[in-house]
């Protein structure tokens, strides 16, 4: 027998756009209900990044000690390394407010914070092992949606005055309620894997390109996580030529790494991620309300998808949860606010992220000669070394974007210190 439930707001997805806005109903008193679909937060080359902005929400919801005895790496600078030569590019250093770095943390860690945060509150509830398999409708109107226990079997009913699809740019939600994002089409997909690292070796993240070749790499410490770009759809050619192919390659675009590529013993240890740029035309319809990738999936240039969708959460909290407290229906109207505030934003990087596809990515990944690949560093490159304070342009669109939220007065708790400056 198919159990049924009710809650206020039903958040689909316990990433962290989902559980920032479980938080924040949660503390506004609604009651609150977030479905995640795995036993725990453990997975593998997920975002692990921590903005300038996040971590000054996290000090606004009182959680900013909590967050900073977390083991962690900063972020400070990013190094790009071309053929011409290498240069700093961008300097978090020069960010305004306190917080002038990008923390990396394990997601789980960071997660973690947030579900306990949440579990304080009386009116939330996080379900685990909960895998949405439909939704639920009175008329057009979605009214909750059907999950499945993925432990015991059992179906459940879960209705709500409002359920937001937070469940990522494969959204079983989105699906369900027969939405399409537009596509932007991408040149690339992303391999993730990790490499050791050196005390010697550069500190921050390191950017190295060339033509035919783009690396990325995120100094966590004792490792490096690296991002290799392959052009889209070559995947299982590529993999076809055998581990040794991509140890090539990488040793060849970054030397210094050429005695570590062994750590490389299969392709069991390399993970692809299938780029996508999408943006929903409408992010809503009544009863429902679509954030982060489930509205609009973001390249990996600049890396601010988690940024994005944590302030998505944010800013659908502060407009919708005073609604949800009157008891009453969720007027579409209210729905629509929430996408007319996120959306230029969301356009703006994704129109960035787009030039980049086709100006640089797509080019230099096709085998046409870029700017990078002559003696000389690129005017833009040349131009943030002779006058430093232009690092700080590329540092504030990346660590803190172009209209960063924060939180409302009622999600707020007193501001701890840590006794030293974040």
């Amino acid at each position: 027998m198919m159990k049924t439930e009710r809650t206020t707001c039903l958040v689909v997805g316990g990433g962290p756009a989902g559980m920032v806005l479980g938080l924040l109903m949660a503390r506004a008193g609604v009651h609150v209900t977030v479905l995640e679909k795995h036993a725990d937060f453990l997975r593998d080359f997920r975002g692990d990044t921590v903005h300038a902005s996040t971590l000054t929400l996290l000090d606004e919801l009182g959680l900013g000690k909590k967050f900073a005895a977390l083991p962690q790496r900063r972020l400070e600078r990013v190094q790009v390394q071309l053929d011409g030569g290498s240069a700093y590019v961008a300097d978090m250093r020069r960010l305004p407010g306190a917080h002038q770095h990008i923390a990396l943390v394990p997601q789980w860690d960071f997660l973690d914070l947030l579900a306990d945060a949440a579990q304080e509150e009386p009116t939330f509830t996080l379900r685990r092992n909960a895998e949405v398999i439909g939704l639920l409708r009175e008329g057009a109107r979605v009214t909750g949606v059907r999950y499945r226990d993925r432990e015991g079997g059992i179906e459940h009913e879960l209705r709500a005055a409002l359920t937001v699809a937070c469940d990522g740019r494969h959204s079983a939600v989105r699906a369900a309620a027969g939405l399409r994002p537009r596509s932007f089409g991408v040149p690339m997909d992303v391999w993730w894997f990790r490499l050791p690292r050196r005390t010697d070796d550069p500190a921050g993240g390191v950017g190295r390109f060339s033509t035919g070749h783009f690396a990325v790499m995120i100094d966590r410490g004792d490792y490096w996580q690296c991002a290799y770009l392959i052009r889209k759809g070559t995947d299982a050619q590529l993999r076809a030529a055998g581990i040794g192919e991509l140890r090539r390659r990488f040793a060849g675009l970054l030397p210094w790494l050429a005695d570590r590529v062994d750590a490389l013993g299969s392709w069991d240890d390399v993970k692809l991620l299938d780029v996508r740029l999408e943006r929903l035309r409408r992010w809503y319809t009544d009863g429902l309300l679509l954030i982060g990738d489930a509205a609009h999936a973001m390249s990996p240039v600049g890396g601010v998808g988690i940024n994005l969708a944590v302030a998505d959460a944010v800013a659908a909290a502060r407009l919708l949860a005073p609604v949800l407290r009157t008891g009453g229906p969720m007027p579409v109207a209210a729905l629509r606010r929430v996408q007319a505030r996120r959306w230029w934003p969301t356009a703006l990087i994704q129109g960035g992220q787009r030039l980049a596809h086709r100006g640089i990515l797509g080019r230099a990944l096709a085998g046409a000669p870029t700017p990078d690949a002559t003696d000389d560093l690129p005017l833009p490159v040349r131009l943030a070394q002779r006058f430093p304070r232009l690092q700080a342009i590329p540092a504030r669109l990346v660590a803190i974007g172009p209209l960063p939220e924060h939180a409302p007065a009622w999600a707020r708790r007193a501001p701890e210190s840590t006794g030293q400056r974040q």
